[in-house]
């Protein structure tokens, strides 16, 4: 007759794991924003030529 109240147990501490997770992601994003961007503009390493690297030398190397 216990089992019930183990598996509403189970399933409480299950709920109140998950609302602690999306507090902390939530946290996280106004701490930190959001994420990056998955894909950026730069041509890959292969793609790239000494106009791409001349195009976007920084400053200090003028």
């Amino acid at each position: 007759m216990s089992e019930p109240v183990d598996d509403a147990a189970a399933a409480s501490a299950a709920a109140s794991a998950a609302a602690e997770e999306a507090a902390r992601r939530r946290r996280l994003v106004e701490v930190f924003g959001d994420v990056l961007p998955e894909a950026d503009d730069e041509p890959t390493a292969q793609n790239r030529n000494d106009q791409w690297y001349l195009e976007n030398r920084p400053p200090h190397h003028e």
